[in-house]
């Protein structure tokens, strides 16, 4: 089961795109209600961003039965201009690493 963050307001450094990147790095077979919960955002919402982060490469899924198992393309590089040439594996990384921390 996923541990829910308390909720926020205002601004954050990450953006939902990002979290959800994460979330999916971290358990490739993750349910969107689940990516949903510790992103705390709604499931049409995740589904959303999935389909953005599909659309420009940086995601693809393949279904087996009722679960998609996601793939990440860690070398793709990060859309705005003033991150040119850091990968995605260079921010999950970053990420990763933080969570890892925080929970363990």
């Amino acid at each position: 089961m996923v541990v829910v963050p308390e909720s926020h307001t205002g601004w954050t450094f990450i953006t939902n795109h990002a979290r959800v990147l994460a979330t999916i790095a971290d358990n490739p077979n993750v349910r969107i209600r689940d990516i949903a919960a510790r992103c705390r955002l709604t499931e049409r919402a995740v589904a959303r961003i999935i389909s953005d982060l599909e659309q420009d490469g940086y995601l693809s899924h393949t279904r087996d039965g009722r679960t998609n198992t996601y793939r990440i393309e860690p070398d793709k590089v990060l859309r705005h201009p003033a991150e040119a040439g850091l990968s995605v594996a260079s921010l999950l990384s970053l990420l990763l690493q933080d969570e890892a921390e925080r929970v363990g």
